[in-house]
């Protein structure tokens, strides 16, 4: 951060980057012009594309900085519930079910995978690094709390919480996605 008469300011390259997620996670990737972006960042398009060669390089960047987010919660579970991974695995079922209810948005990372078709897309590689550290972390757990097949259970419970955060946008809280959590539980037991 910088200063400017006494107040701090973000760097050009965060705030566009933070401006754009939350326009992104609002209209969609294909909603939102790189204009917009820059003059909601208080920035100009020269900018934002001295930072990021493309929006398509300003989409994988904004992916990146989720996925982060992704593993900071995840390293903050592993951390409070190390001795205790079945708590763990309940802990992710509970956040499964508060991030889907919670926001009729979904998933930042699976709404792109629907929306880029592009195969080279440079968020492609993004997109399928973070969902597969997530699916490999939750077959670690699976793995620590004892189950015999912990790459099946973690694969069941990835598709899911996947087809979960579908059906709340598909048809709101009532559908199928409110018995995630039940649903999660059977397949654990």
């Amino acid at each position: 951060m910088s200063r400017e008469g006494g107040l701090t300011r973000t760097p050009p390259r965060e705030r566009i980057i933070d401006t754009a997620r939350e326009l992104f996670h609002k209209h969609g990737l294909r909603g939102v012009g790189v204009d917009a972006i820059a003059e909601a960042a208080g920035t100009n398009k020269m900018t934002l594309y001295r930072h990021f060669g493309s929006k398509d390089e300003l989409i994988a960047a904004c992916l990146t900085e989720t996925g982060r987010e992704y593993a900071r919660e995840w390293d903050e579970w592993e951390a409070e519930f190390a001795d205790d991974p079945m708590k763990l695995l309940r802990e992710w079922i509970g956040c499964a079910v508060s991030c889907a209810i919670g926001d009729p948005r979904g998933c930042d990372i699976a709404n792109a995978a629907v929306e880029i078709t592009e195969a080279d897309h440079p968020a492609r590689k993004v997109i399928a690094r973070v969902k597969t550290e997530h699916r490999d972390r939750l077959a670690r757990i699976c793995q620590a709390a004892g189950f015999r097949d912990a790459e099946l259970l973690a694969d069941c419970l990835t598709l899911l919480v996947e087809g979960a955060r579908v059906s709340w946008q598909s048809v709101g809280p009532g559908g199928p996605g409110s018995r995630f959590a039940e649903t999660a539980e059977a397949i654990i037991a």
